[in-house]
């Protein structure tokens, strides 16, 4: 059986609760990456991605001087990197999201994406079923 753990990026770029959706925009294409952890100093308190800032602050016409908490998903679905990757697969198709953290006794190890299973011959199935799941958009939710 795969783990999460042997699939998750670690050593994740993170933001604080004090930042806010612009320094948050920046950062995303400084790194290149479509969802950031955010950080209650040693306490993962939510996640934002390049949506939550597109359909919660850019369309509500938001500045961007917003602060990052009140447009993150603090609702966390999150996996253990003991976890087996079907098992994140599925949370990934049940939620409709694409990005889950990794966290083990409260600590964030670092980030799994549904591209990061596609990558292995065996979850390229599982990850494309989850992928036609989330993309089955749920038109009241915010997709990550």
């Amino acid at each position: 059986m795969e783990k999460v753990g042997d699939f998750m990026t670690e050593n994740v770029e993170t933001c604080s609760l004090l930042d806010n959706m612009f320094e948050v925009a920046v950062k995303m294409q400084e790194w290149n990456v479509g969802a950031i952890p955010i950080m209650d100093g040693e306490r993962l308190a939510g996640i934002i991605t390049d949506r939550d800032i597109v359909i919660r602050g850019t369309a509500e016409k938001k500045p961007g001087s917003t602060k990052v908490e009140e447009i993150m998903t603090k609702e966390l679905v999150t996996v253990s990197p003991d976890s087996s990757t079907d098992e994140a697969v599925k949370l990934m198709a049940k939620h409709q999201i694409r990005r889950l953290p990794v966290v083990e006794n409260s600590k964030l190890l670092g980030m799994v994406s549904l591209g990061d299973f596609a990558v292995r011959e065996r979850t390229d199935e599982q990850a494309g079923s989850a992928l036609s799941e989330i993309s089955e958009t749920n038109y009241n939710g915010v997709q990550h």
